[in-house]
């Protein structure tokens, strides 16, 4: 039996963010005591830290079962349902915590907030806020407040989050705050403003490593590729997975909105699942010089695991899954030895709409720590075209290759294309994202709210100051990509 003290001390763990080990302790809990509540709600709050929404999902699901009327497992069913896009599910879960007494109204009422914008229920939205309440003086509603000011005046919402973002706040704060005003500024036509102020916060806050791994692990791929036979699966063949395969803001979350709304295909959003396949494989010494001996029986072990928690985030019924994760193309000789079927759908982007929509957003600073500057950024993207798309072809991974600019000209052709690939007939339906009623957890989640448009092509040219010679190889390789059709 668990004793109170080593309850005591997970409870620590968790508060401290160490999350690594508190998830050992819980699943080691767990599985000596499986019917215990707190074990399984410990369980469900590890995983969450660490982004393992599938076992989180687990845990919640087992929590749910033990004590349905519970205040903290049902406060942690809805947050885990926020993360998966279960969006209807998640609302549907805050809603009540929001009028109870407890330490979980707050937290209930701010996430039900973002989840109403991120899902584009915009009414309710402003009625949550209009309803005031003590939640709105919490200083991470100052986000919301603002969100909500901005739709009768966004010139005084912005100058309202530049305060915040220059201010003396924490540093989480001061950074959504200010991408949140850049945003603003962009929409203002006060471009000039909202650079200076993106580069600010970048420079006052934390970034992780530049362009530093993304270059090791291009020379990785291109050391292994230039080894015959070396790219043999080691698994079976995996059906109904389609991974992205491109950077960050080059229309990926269209492309997931779009076709998540066919029958077949369900969205699972950026799932963990090829981290911690790579993680595995770095752990047991077999990537990257050793993955033509990586032994079939763990090529299948991540095989299974990955496709486990993928099959967990997706719905009921459909067929193909959707992987969004980013960076999944620094990954793509694992994929081949592991995940061997699966279709790559690479997106490119003009680079110099993808540069200034990476350097006005908030990117993770620890893994996209080289979005902080343009240079860094332009190396970023290099490295991408450099390996992509001729990599997926040399792999033997089946592939399709969209340009941004011909999905939003002719999404059909596109989304035929993409079907075409995965073994799915045409559904109208894919050319109506806007409906899609998934919350959006990445930073496109606005536009994605409207009918497919042309309105960010072209967006550089309002800071076409910012970019000089260095840019012209990137982009006479995009006009050629272009030109080709």
């Amino acid at each position: 039996m668990k004793s109170r003290a080593d309850a005591q001390a997970l409870q620590d763990l968790l508060q401290r963010n160490r999350f690594a080990e508190a998830l050992e302790a819980a699943e080691t809990w767990v599985a000596r005591q499986p019917r215990t509540l707190a074990a399984w709600v410990a369980l469900a709050r590890a995983a969450l830290g660490m982004g393992l929404l599938g076992r989180a999902d687990q845990a919640a699901a087992m929590s749910i079962t033990l004590a349905p009327q519970d205040r903290e497992v049902r406060f942690y069913r809805a947050l885990i349902d926020h993360r998966l896009s279960r969006t209807d599910a998640a609302i549907a879960g805050f809603r009540p915590l929001i009028t109870t007494s407890g330490p979980f109204r707050l937290e209930a009422s701010i996430l039900l907030a973002e989840a109403l914008q991120r899902c584009g229920r915009m009414d309710e939205f402003r009625e949550h806020l209009d309803a005031g309440g003590e939640w709105q003086r919490d200083p991470r509603a100052v986000l919301h407040v603002a969100r909500r000011q901005a739709m009768d005046d966004p010139a005084a919402a912005a100058d309202r989050l530049r305060q915040v973002a220059l201010g003396e706040g924490p540093e989480w704060i001061r950074r959504f705050a200010g991408f949140d005003a850049v945003r603003l500024l962009d929409e203002l036509g006060r471009f000039r403003e909202a650079l200076e102020l993106a580069l600010h916060v970048h420079g006052s806050t934390e970034h992780g490593e530049g362009t530093g791994s993304l270059e090791r692990s291009i020379e990785s791929q291109r050391r292994l590729m230039q080894r015959p036979g070396w790219c043999t699966p080691r698994a079976p063949r995996v059906h109904g997975l389609a991974l992205v395969v491109a950077m960050p803001r080059s229309g990926t979350t269209l492309l997931e909105q779009m076709l998540d709304r066919h029958p077949s295909i369900s969205g699972i959003g950026e799932y963990e699942g090829m981290q911690n396949l790579g993680a595995a494989m770095e752990a047991s010494g077999h990537w990257p010089d050793g993955l033509g001996e990586l032994p079939e029986g763990l090529a299948m072990d991540l095989q299974r695991s990955y496709l486990e928690g993928a099959r967990q985030l997706a719905r009921p019924g459909t067929r193909v899954m959707f992987d969004k994760t980013l960076l999944t193309w620094s990954w793509l000789p694992a994929v081949a030895a592991v995940l061997p079927g699966a279709v790559g759908l690479h997106m490119a982007r003009d680079p110099r709409d993808t540069a200034i929509s990476l350097l006005l957003n908030n990117f993770n600073a620890g893994a996209f720590g080289w979005t902080h500057s343009l240079d860094g950024i332009r190396r970023a993207i290099e490295l991408e075209r450099s390996l992509l798309p001729q990599a997926l072809d040399r792999l033997g991974i089946p592939s399709v290759s969209i340009v941004y600019e011909r999905l939003v000209q002719d999404p059909e052709t596109a989304a035929r294309r993409c079907l075409d690939a995965l073994g799915l007939p045409m559904d109208p339906a894919v050319l109506k994202p806007q409906e899609n009623r998934r919350a959006v957890h990445t930073l496109s989640h606005e536009q994605v709210r409207r009918p497919i448009n042309p309105i960010s092509i072209g967006r550089w040219r309002n800071y076409a100051w910012a970019f000089d010679a260095s840019w012209d190889p990137l982009v006479r390789l995009h006009e050629a990509r272009l030109a080709e059709g």
